[in-house]
């Protein structure tokens, strides 16, 4: 076991690896009386082919129809019969199966976990059911006017590409899906190597190891297709949608930075100032000044090896122009003004503090164990994160923002109300 730990944390952070190749992250926290499990697959809506789009988030489904030992009803009863609660959920990247539940109850999350991820059997009556739920979702997002406008927005930053793509997939893709292609995709994916398992909370990491052991070490299997596709060069663009709906929705962006760029940190700084909660520069000036929205903020989203970047407002369409003129006036003042030293000093504190605040939450700190994993291959300590966060200045901000707010880099989506 190699234990991790950082002076100004108190919990250990053990790690395993099994010989299968197959990782374990715990966390104890001995302050709580509950924990949260989470079996993660390396693996998500970019390693798919054209013709398999959104197959990743239709077998997030799938699992939950039964398996070996289970029916899906008994697998939904499985952690709401003790107050707990079964969820997943699909990106880019990764998949994530997480229960969380009373302490006492850690063999039973890992048993109904890993009986899903190994055993779930895929009845053909269900998956064609499930086709059917599954396009109803697409339709639920369609319908979201925010949701819809964010998905276009990221299929123009990343055209031709697996990452513009809607993780959920398309109705022809779904629809084509059968058993096999189901039965073959976690075969060639759902493999020792590709899987982490991660539990956060009152829970004892040889006990853990114990269990996940009873239940993995005799998987075999190497991960076959899994292939990051480079991103293909960004062209800037501006594409204009209608819809019946009273608002227009309105982003401007562009490609953002990988998670593992070192100037991720100045970026995550200027984005705070600039569009995160009602003290930013966005909120105080295109709502607070003008009037111009109920809701404007900046995003920042990273990927293994990209990201993407931008400023969303929801505002009438007779002010959009005007919007874009106010959040281009914003971008300006960031490349050619050096921020005030308070207002420096308080995004830390906020960037800081959601950090901090985080942790009091198992779920969260489940995530992050598996993701400090997933993108860093080890534990990235709260100190560590701090430490690089106080380190940035008002000039590194400024000299990066000299060369990300360059506007002929930028696009835009646009998503009005019909005539």
């Amino acid at each position: 076991i190699i234990i991790m730990k950082n002076a100004s944390e108190l919990d250990f952070i053990h790690k395993v690896t099994l010989e299968n190749g197959l990782t374990i992250l715990t966390e104890t926290i001995d302050s709580v009386r509950s924990l949260s499990v989470g079996i993660w697959v390396k693996s998500g809506s970019r390693h798919e082919t054209d013709q398999m789009a959104g197959v990743t988030h239709f077998l997030e489904h799938m699992l939950f129809k039964g398996t070996k030992n289970r029916t899906s009803f008994e697998i939904a009863q499985s952690m709401e019969s003790v107050g707990g609660f079964l969820n997943v959920f699909t990106s880019t990247e990764y998949t994530c199966y997480f229960a969380r539940c009373l302490d006492t109850e850690l063999d039973r999350a890992l048993d109904v976990l890993s009986d899903m991820v190994l055993n779930s059997t895929f009845p053909k009556e269900e998956i064609e059911k499930e086709k059917k739920v599954v396009i109803e979702e697409m339709k639920m997002y369609r319908d979201s006017p925010d949701d819809y406008v964010f998905e276009e927005f990221s299929g123009q930053l990343f055209r031709h590409h697996p990452l513009g793509r809607p993780i959920i997939g398309f109705e022809n893709t779904v629809n084509a899906f059968t058993q096999q292609h189901l039965l073959d995709y976690v075969a060639d994916r759902y493999t020792p190597e590709n899987i982490i398992v991660t539990v956060a909370g009152n829970a004892n990491p040889e006990r853990v190891e114990t269990l996940v052991r009873n239940y993995f070490e005799t998987k075999k299997g190497v991960t076959n297709g899994l292939v990051d596709v480079e991103p293909n060069t960004y062209q800037p663009s501006r594409k204009e949608l209608t819809k019946k709906i009273e608002q227009t929705h309105y982003i401007i962006g562009k490609r953002g930075l990988s998670s593992n760029d070192p100037n991720k940190y100045k970026l995550l700084l200027m984005n705070t100032i600039l569009g995160s909660g009602m003290s930013s520069r966005l909120h105080q000036n295109i709502r607070e000044k003008y009037g111009y929205c109920y809701s404007t903020f900046s995003f920042n989203h990273s990927y293994r090896d990209t990201g993407m970047y931008g400023v969303y407002v929801g505002t009438d369409k007779e002010y959009v122009a005007h919007v874009k003129e106010l959040v281009l006036e914003e971008f300006k003042k960031m490349r050619e003004e050096i921020v005030p030293a308070i207002e420096l000093e308080e995004a830390k504190s906020q960037l800081k503090g959601k950090m901090l605040l985080a942790q009091e939450s198992t779920s969260n700190r489940m995530m992050r164990l598996a993701k400090s994993q997933l993108f860093f291959n080890r534990y990235v300590t709260l100190d560590e994160l701090v430490e690089k966060i106080d380190s940035v200045t008002a000039e590194d901000i400024k000299d990066f923002s000299s060369g990300f707010f360059t506007e002929e880099d930028l696009s835009e989506t646009i998503l009005l109300p019909e005539d």
